[in-house]
């Protein structure tokens, strides 16, 4: 006589959800499930090459102010982003986000294979609040692969990595978001005083929710958060030949 056997069910657990750190705008913390996810890649692109310093400080804002919250930040730069755009000024980070300058690490490469390395290093270490890594131009390393090994570490550490582009298009990559970055009015102040940092802000596109929505945020650096932004105002610079000031800069030779 012949017993049928059981059929055997195997499932696999899901893998854990993600900590999600809350921006402050409820309407973009609701189309992120919550907020920004840690311990994954979220790409920040500039709208326009010209908007590559905006871009720029909406990532040091979000890595310092959201994601950091009184831990250490690791900005990974190629030295060619120095003549392009500056030096980054770690007082401002102090003044906007309460990041102290020692904790933030200033990290030049000379070369894309060198920054990519740097990046996968400072995700193997749990203790970072972020790591930014600015990647300027095309890129050919920074593909779906070299993507991939990136997330994998900060899957591991729960460290989220920042992936700032500029002058590039998006390319298939293993990030949980994208975002399209660009400079906005600000609201004016009494006594014509320099207004909030403010952006225009899309999100292009996301793993695991709704996309093509676009919001435009101002920084409230009382609160440390981002905040919905009024429509009118001036528009506000953000200087890029200023001399270097607080910060730890380290000089990484090239891969070769």
């Amino acid at each position: 006589m012949n017993v049928p056997r059981p059929e055997l069910s195997l499932s696999l657990p899901d893998k854990a959800a993600p900590l999600r750190c809350p921006t402050g705008v409820a309407a973009l913390d609701a189309a992120l499930g919550g907020g920004l996810a840690a311990g994954r890649i979220h790409e920040i692109h500039a709208a326009e090459p010209d908007d590559g310093a905006s871009a720029a400080g909406f990532a040091a804002l979000l890595a310092a102010g959201v994601l950091g919250r009184g831990k250490p930040l690791v900005w990974l730069r190629e030295r060619g982003a120095v003549r392009a755009s500056g030096i980054v000024q770690a007082e401002g980070l102090l003044e906007l986000c309460g990041t102290l300058p020692r904790d933030c690490l200033f990290v030049l490469a000379d070369d894309a294979p060198a920054l990519l390395r740097a990046g996968h290093d400072a995700l193997r270490c749990a203790d970072l609040g972020a790591v930014l890594l600015e990647a300027r131009g095309p890129m050919p390393r920074l593909d779906l692969t070299a993507s991939r090994r990136l997330l994998l570490a900060a899957e591991r550490t729960g460290v989220t990595l920042l992936l700032l582009r500029i002058g590039a298009q998006p390319v298939p990559s293993a990030a949980d978001t994208r975002w399209s970055v660009s400079a906005a009015p600000s609201r004016a102040l009494p006594a014509n005083a320099p207004g909030a940092p403010t952006f225009d802000l899309a999100l292009l596109r996301q793993r695991a929710g709704p996309s093509g929505l676009s919001w435009r945020l101002e920084w409230n650096r009382d609160q440390r958060i981002f905040q919905d932004a009024a429509l009118s105002g001036a528009m506000v610079s953000v200087p890029a030949d200023r001399p270097a000031a607080g910060g730890t800069v380290v000089h990484l030779p090239n891969a070769a």
